[in-house]
């Protein structure tokens, strides 16, 4: 029995692009469920019923998701990104030393503001002024 001859090319790229589609449709499904249940816009019952709604009817629950909710999905993943490169820049600043003490400009000002808003005396600035200078 000679399987290749039963099965042409033709009919194992179209087998491929279908398992590919299903893949591809897969991944949209969790994708759409990972943003449903990140999302702390919706209440506990909202996100019940879009999970149901999504399992029971798959297909049209995914187009009517992308539909209603589509570009509040994009906007949040897009300040998910920017939180975690917030976070990346922290993490480098803080390894570099340089977090928590800031320039010597920010330093400044801060005393500036203090001594602006009556917090401290103006011999304590001029203390606080020369040990940040030296």
């Amino acid at each position: 029995m000679n399987l290749a001859s039963d099965y042409p090319l033709l009919n194992v790229f179209w087998t491929m692009c279908w398992f590919f589609l299903w893949i591809l449709w897969f991944m949209l499904l969790f994708r759409i469920l990972i943003d449903l249940f990140r999302d702390d816009s919706l209440s506990g019952w909202a996100k019940a019923g879009w999970a149901i709604f999504l399992i029971l009817l798959p297909f049209l629950g995914v187009f009517v998701y992308l539909i209603a909710r589509g570009r509040g999905m994009g906007e949040r993943e897009m300040a998910k990104a920017q939180k975690a490169d917030e976070q990346f820049r922290a993490y480098v600043r803080e390894s570099a030393g340089t977090s928590g003490e800031g320039s010597t400009a920010d330093q400044l000002a801060k005393l500036t503001e203090l001594r602006s808003a009556g917090h401290i005396s103006d011999e304590e600035y001029a203390k606080a002024k020369a040990k940040i200078l030296t």
